[in-house]
């Protein structure tokens, strides 16, 4: 039993005194956070604030990057990125399975792909797929692993507005199937609450808010509880709010 309470409240992600900087600019200051098991976290701040710096120091893309402290992430992490990164020179289902191994890899892409409604597609070519279709490529290659840790780093921010919408939606769903912890990098306040567990915001290079979004879902932009969380984080972020 004290194996399983230990399982349980063992962050998934943990970060302590993370310091990153280029040159004399100083980027993320001291940085503590926890994330835990299955959590979905929206991360929100200005250009410059160190928003993709932290994402890429929890993916291990910022080696070279002068730096201190300590990160403690699961071995499976997957990283969505705004643009879908997709190979060109592949079809769909190589894309989504590309470094899978084992002679079960082609069923488990075809199942995510079916799970991110592109089912029959898996001989396309990247070409042939709007931006959204793109993304759930991405998002189908992401979690054919199962990571423990998804990061995500505004991933639907070249999308329209309608096909966002129907990203949310798709994401929250594939999220709450498989279960990864969840590191969402967004501009977009609303996109934040509408999908967060729990928004952090930061400012120059640390936590400037943390809070919980203790709203059911689905999630509505009427809802004033929902109004008063945007004013909020608006408000941490230096924008007018009214």
């Amino acid at each position: 039993m004290a194996l399983d309470t230990q399982r349980v409240t063992t962050p998934a992600v943990r970060v302590r005194d993370l310091v990153r900087g280029f040159g004399s600019t100083a980027v993320l200051r001291g940085l503590d956070l926890d994330i835990a098991p299955g959590q979905f976290v929206a991360l929100l701040g200005r250009s410059g604030s160190g928003k993709s710096t932290l994402l890429r120091a929890l993916a291990g893309l910022d080696r070279g990057v002068a730096g201190t402290g300590e990160i403690d992430v699961p071995d499976q992490v997957a990283v969505v990125f705004q643009d879908s990164r997709l190979l060109p020179w592949q079809r769909v289902l190589p894309n989504v399975v590309i470094g899978l191994d084992g002679p079960n890899a082609d069923r488990l892409g075809r199942d995510a792909l079916a799970e991110v409604g592109l089912a029959g597609r898996e001989r396309a070519w990247p070409r042939e797929l709007s931006g959204g279709e793109q993304q759930r490529v991405a998002l189908a290659r992401s979690l054919v692993r199962e990571p423990a840790l998804l990061l995500a780093d505004e991933p639907f921010g070249a999308l329209d507005a309608l096909t966002r919408i129907r990203m949310h939606a798709l994401l929250r769903e594939l999220c709450q199937r498989h279960g990864p912890a969840v590191l969402l990098v967004t501009h977009d306040v609303d996109e934040a609450i509408v999908l967060a567990d729990r928004v952090v915001v930061l400012v120059d290079g640390a936590i400037a808010v943390d809070r919980p979004i203790e709203l059911a879902q689905p999630r509505s932009h009427r809802d004033p509880a929902f109004l008063s969380y945007r004013y909020e984080l608006l408000t941490a972020l230096g924008v007018d709010a009214e």
